[in-house]
């Protein structure tokens, strides 16, 4: 993949983006008083509180209440727009691209939606409950993500082992690993040789900070 680049003379007036994780598949970022949720939990989930919380956009990236509570993003009369499925989509000056995979999550083959955003100047791959390695060449052919969102927790997603061969294939600048429990977050860990990196309670990053990473994984505590 081709690496990103970010104009140094752009660097400085961008904000910061902020990443902080919820549970499960739910992963909220902002940058000013833009917020996005991805994979928002709805209340009728059986395994994960709900999301609570308000945004401007809800990527669902799959039609599971684990991960498609949209209704749960929303404060009052504000609510999100809902990005769901394939296709390209230009909203509060974020570019996003959404395709199609695979995933076994739930005990049933479903469609998943891979989300590419590029938003206050990084770029961010969220894979949501990918549990296929095969990714569409569309995909494949697009920049190195500057920060990669990913599963490694098994059980109808990406494996720790099959999520860091991705990550390595994806040449992501940063890797944030989700959907874990002590043991999976552990076996991932080891096998991208990150084994002393601590939880996080967010991650506060700027274009200038991801230059010159490679695969540099960033635990955030639930």
């Amino acid at each position: 993949m081709r690496p990103s680049v970010v104009n140094a003379s752009d660097v400085d007036i961008i904000r910061r983006m902020i990443l902080t994780y919820n549970t499960g598949e739910c992963m909220k970022v902002s940058a000013g008083d833009t917020t996005l949720v991805f994979g928002p939990v709805s209340k009728t989930s059986k395994n994960f509180k709900s999301t609570n919380f308000g945004a401007d956009i809800a990527f669902i990236s799959l039609n599971h209440p684990d991960m498609n509570g949209a209704e749960e993003a929303g404060r009052g009369d504000k609510q999100p727009f809902i990005i769901s499925g394939p296709g390209e989509y230009e909203l509060k000056g974020i570019t996003a691209a959404g395709f199609a995979t695979k995933s076994v999550y739930g005990g049933e083959e479903r469609i998943n939606t891979v989300y590419a955003v590029s938003f206050d100047g990084l770029s961010v791959l969220y894979l949501g409950a990918l549990s296929d390695m095969n990714l569409p060449n569309d995909l494949l052919e697009m920049d190195a993500p500057d920060i990669l969102i990913m599963p490694v927790g098994g059980e109808g997603v990406l494996s720790p082992a099959d999520a860091q061969k991705l990550a390595v294939k994806l040449e992501a600048k940063i890797v944030i690993p989700m959907h874990y429990d002590e043991k999976t977050l552990k076996t991932f860990l080891k096998e991208s040789g990150s084994e002393g990196v601590t939880a996080e309670e967010k991650l506060t990053v700027k274009p200038k900070d991801v230059v010159g990473k490679e695969n540099e994984v960033v635990i955030l505590r639930i």
